[in-house]
Formats: C-alpha cells, sequence, structure tokens
C-alpha cells in the first residue's frame, strides 16, 4: 500500500512530457527573401565599468546638518555580523569597560598620550668661526 503512494506522488510530481515542436519546413523562395532583411549587428566592444555604478534609485539627502554637541557622542550601533566577529556583546561589553577604566587611569596619572604632535627643533646655530670657515670653504679658499 505504501509503496503504491509512493509511486502516486512520484507521477504527480513529475512534470507533463509534451511532444517536440518541428521547426516549419522551409520553401525555396523563403532564404532569398529573408538574405535581404537580415540585419547585423557592428562591432561590439567591452566598456570597462566605472568605479560605482549609478544609482538612480538612491536617496541623496539635501539637508547637511551642522555637526553639534550630539554628533560628537553619537555612534552608530554594530550590526549583527560586527558583533559575531568581535567576539559577542558580552566580549563587546568587557572590552569597553577596560578600555574606560584605561582611560581614567591615563587620566588620574597624569601620562602622556600615546600619539604626540611632532615638536621640530631648532636649526643648528653657528658660531662666529664656523660661519667664517664656512664662507671659506664656499669660496673654494683653504
Amino acid at each position: 500500500m505504501a509503496s503504491a503512494l509512493l509511486v502516486g506522488t512520484a507521477h504527480a510530481q513529475s512534470p507533463p512530457v509534451t511532444p517536440p515542436v518541428e521547426p516549419p519546413a522551409a520553401t525555396a523562395t523563403t532564404p532569398a527573401a529573408n538574405n535581404d532583411n537580415v540585419t547585423t549587428l557592428g562591432e561590439v566592444r567591452a566598456v570597462k565599468p566605472e568605479d560605482e555604478p549609478l544609482d538612480l534609485y538612491r536617496f541623496k539627502n539635501p539637508v547637511q546638518p551642522a555637526p553639534n554637541r550630539f554628533s560628537r557622542t553619537w555612534s552608530e550601533p554594530p550590526s549583527p555580523e560586527q558583533v559575531s566577529l568581535s567576539g559577542g556583546y558580552l566580549m563587546m561589553g568587557i572590552n569597553a569597560a577596560l578600555g574606560a577604566a584605561g582611560k581614567g587611569i591615563h587620566k588620574l596619572t597624569g601620562g602622556r598620550d600615546q600619539i604626540q604632535s611632532a615638536t621640530a627643533r631648532p636649526p643648528p646655530e653657528l658660531t662666529e668661526a664656523q660661519q667664517q670657515r664656512a664662507l671659506q670653504h664656499q669660496d673654494g679658499t683653504p
């Protein structure tokens, strides 16, 4: 009984068989008439795509608000992919707490920042005797 049901469902799921369609028979006058109306494409060349494809449906907001006090502290929440790549919400919370503790300790100790701006030293000053010697050698006299 079960095998009969399986065979019945298999026949019900198979697509119906359609007989192949044969092309119409060509007559002697048809090829000559088609040769006159045949259009061919010209040369086709592949064009390198631009850097960013033009998206006509992308919304471009005409208003660009100036930065304010809220934009300094606001950051977008992480996507689920970013959360999974960084170890989950628990690891992200632990890392955020460690970072905040590190900033607090750094502020309390008054240490120098890890990234500091460059300060240029003054150019070297020559004494009067060194300037005279440099002028003599510049002229070519020893």
